[in-house]
């Protein structure tokens, strides 16, 4: 996966219909400076590590009962 870039994220809030995002919120995403989200790239990581795990062996989940 390539590193966020702020040219990604002006693309999708212009061309999809969301919450109207400025530049300064594009920017602490890209590259935080406020601490407030701070690992956002660090958290784009880890799904991509999680997205690339073998579930191959891992059988599907059994069904939810409930007692009533």
């Amino acid at each position: 996966m390539k590193k966020l870039q702020i040219e990604t994220l002006t693309g999708i809030r212009d061309q999809f219909a969301s919450y109207a995002w400025d530049d300064d919120e594009l920017n602490e995403l890209v590259d935080p400076k406020l601490g407030i989200i701070t690992g956002f790239q660090d958290l784009l990581d880890q799904l991509e590590i999680l997205r690339q795990v073998d579930l191959g062996d891992t059988p599907p989940a059994a069904d939810i009962k409930t007692s009533i």
